[in-house]
């Protein structure tokens, strides 16, 4: 099979998702940095904070942040020591454990996701037409589609 190179135009947005991409998540990253955590902590709460409950099971979890249970173990770990999180048995089936978002990691959420947004806004959403967000949301859902398929 012969190799199918990019065209110009392949080649800018491939080229230009490269060096951006990394960028950008460091820079929200670094926003989140006063309140102590990092884009995978905040997404976690933000996750928690979102379920019934404020808890899911610890699977469930792992399948939303698309991590391996020994992945979800190490990123529990932080957020499990800072009290962000708890582990919780459930009443209903001792051999299931729920992660559940504490107080003090829900206050704390509250009160960076004004900052995250903002740096969301200012470094991406801000800077796009509405066309253009929608295509990104589109081409992102493609590939985030393509890749769970396989």
């Amino acid at each position: 099979m012969a190799t199918q190179w990019l065209n110009p135009s392949e080649m800018t947005a491939w080229r230009t998702f490269i060096e951006t991409s990394n960028d950008l998540l460091r820079a929200i990253e670094a926003d989140l940095a006063p309140f102590g955590l990092d884009r995978g902590d905040y997404q976690l709460l933000a996750i928690l904070s979102e379920a019934p409950d404020r808890q899911l099971r610890m699977c469930d979890l792992a399948d939303q942040l698309r991590l391996t249970r020994s992945g979800l173990t190490r990123r529990l770990d932080g957020v499990l020591k800072k009290k962000l999180v708890s582990r919780v048995q459930s009443q209903d089936d001792g051999r299931v454990v729920f992660a559940q978002i504490t107080s003090k990691g829900f206050d704390l959420l509250v009160k960076a996701a004004p900052v995250h947004l903002q740096s969301v806004r200012s470094l991406m959403i801000d800077l796009l037409s509405p066309a253009e967000i929608k295509a990104v949301g589109s081409a992102f859902g493609k590939i985030s589609d393509n890749l769970s398929a396989s």
